[in-house]
């Protein structure tokens, strides 16, 4: 199956009550491990590859773009390209000719006027080369330039401040702190589903769930429900494929060849995926 637009999935996801579930790519055996998984659960997915991504693969976006487009294109479900928590203009600018379909703009770090200006521009941009726009209000937590702890009340996205900053910047999709955090390696945040609803009340657009690898299954049920039309997942993936690397090595100190390794880590990945998927767009 060709690529299809992240619009479209979400849009979908949108019209039967559900979410699309985008999972972060770094390697080639990530994207396989996230095509394999949706082809197992038979869902659409989203490929998002990060600016941090972009930076390890030396700050070329245009190896690791093809790389994940040539295993879509494979995939016998839908799936779209998602560059992802872009900070650098120049990075977003050649998103739309690398492929993507989609980008999140991340103002977040600035204060709201700063926030809006910025957003605003690169919304206006986006719209002019055919590209769906993400952008976050509040903090979500696990970046560098963490103010507060994510879960504390006083840093979640505000619905009344969300309808504003929507209207002045004409993003097409918002990423909200509703008390999940990036990085986490447990799965212990608690969202505030209530403050999900509110949100979705006050705003015209979808609303998107980053950090969601620290939300148990039950809670990320309730937070689709309650309005979720776009779930990211990162962390839990390279937890799997770290943890299954290091099983293979330490029950054999010779393995000398990154094929036995790295095809059991993409194994687990697809597995991690494929679960997933049942949650978030079930």
């Amino acid at each position: 199956m060709s690529l299809v637009t992240t619009a479209s999935l979400v849009g979908a996801a949108a019209e039967r009550g559900s979410a699309v579930a985008a999972f972060n790519v770094i390697t080639l055996e990530h994207a396989e491990a996230v095509i394999g998984g949706a082809a197992s659960a038979s869902r659409p997915v989203i490929l998002q590859i990060s600016e941090n991504a972009v930076r390890f693969h030396g700050g070329q976006l245009r190896p690791i773009a093809r790389t994940a487009i040539e295993v879509a294109q494979l995939s016998p479900v839908g799936v779209a390209l998602h560059l992802d928590h872009v900070t650098d203009p120049t990075l977003l600018r050649q998103a739309a000719e690398a492929g993507f379909s989609s980008a999140m703009f991340d103002a977040g770090a600035a204060h709201y006027d700063a926030n809006v200006a910025a957003t605003r521009e690169a919304a206006d941009w986006a719209h002019e080369a055919g590209i769906w726009l993400e952008a976050e209000l509040g903090y979500v937590g696990g970046k560098p330039d963490a103010p507060a702890s994510a879960h504390a009340a006083s840093v979640r996205t505000d619905p009344v401040e969300a309808a504003a900053f929507v209207s002045a910047t004409d993003v097409d999709a918002l990423a909200v702190a509703v008390g999940s955090s990036h990085a986490m390696t447990s799965r212990t945040a608690s969202l505030d589903h209530g403050l999900i609803a509110d949100i979705v009340s006050a705003v015209s657009v979808p609303l998107v769930l980053h950090g969601s690898s620290g939300v148990a299954d039950d809670d990320l049920r309730a937070a689709v429900a309650a309005g979720m039309r776009k779930v990211n997942v990162g962390t839990a993936l390279n937890i799997a494929f770290t943890a299954a690397v290091r099983a293979e090595l330490s029950a054999d100190a010779t393995v000398g060849d990154p094929r036995k390794y790295l095809a059991v880590a993409r194994a687990v990945m697809s597995t991690t995926v494929a679960g997933l998927l049942r949650v978030i767009s079930d």
